[in-house]
C-alpha cells in the first residue's frame, strides 16, 4: 500500500464556504450510515471479500464449493455465508440437501467488482 507523507493534507488557515457546508450537511444528515458501514465491515475481513469475489466469478456457488474454493471449512464457510446474507450481501437457496449461494443484487456486485478493481491498483 501506498502512503502519501507530505504536509499537504490540511489548510494552513481555517476557511470554509457556507453553502456547501449546509447543503453537503442536509444531504448526510438524510442518510443512516450504520448499515452501510455494516456492509465495508463485513467486506473488510479478507475471508468473506474472498467468498464475495468467488461468488461474483458464478451465478451461484453451494457451501461445499465455497469452502473448497477459500480452503476453510464448511462449518466456517457457513458462518461467514451466513453472515455476508444477513447483511444482504449474499442470498441462498436451498436444494433438497445443499445450499447454494449468489451475491444479493447489482448493486453487490458492482461494488465488490469495483473495490477489487481499485485495490489491485492501490
Amino acid at each position: 500500500m501506498k502512503t502519501i507523507k507530505d504536509n499537504q493534507d490540511t489548510c494552513e488557515i481555517f476557511s470554509y464556504d457556507e453553502q456547501k457546508v449546509k447543503r453537503v450537511t442536509g444531504l448526510v444528515q438524510k442518510v443512516d450510515f450504520v448499515p452501510v458501514a455494516d456492509v465495508f465491515k463485513a467486506l473488510s475481513d479478507v475471508t468473506r471479500l474472498k467468498i464475495a469475489y468467488a461468488l461474483l466469478q458464478e451465478e451461484e456457488l453451494c457451501v461445499c464449493d465455497v469452502a473448497n474454493i477459500i480452503g476453510m471449512t464448511t462449518a466456517s464457510t457457513s458462518h461467514h455465508l451466513r453472515h455476508l446474507r444477513n447483511l444482504r450481501i449474499a442470498k441462498s437457496r436451498k436444494e433438497g440437501k445443499l445450499v447454494f449461494y449468489s451475491l444479493d443484487d447489482e448493486h453487490v456486485r458492482q461494488l465488490v467488482m469495483m473495490a477489487v478493481e481499485h485495490g489491485q491498483e492501490v
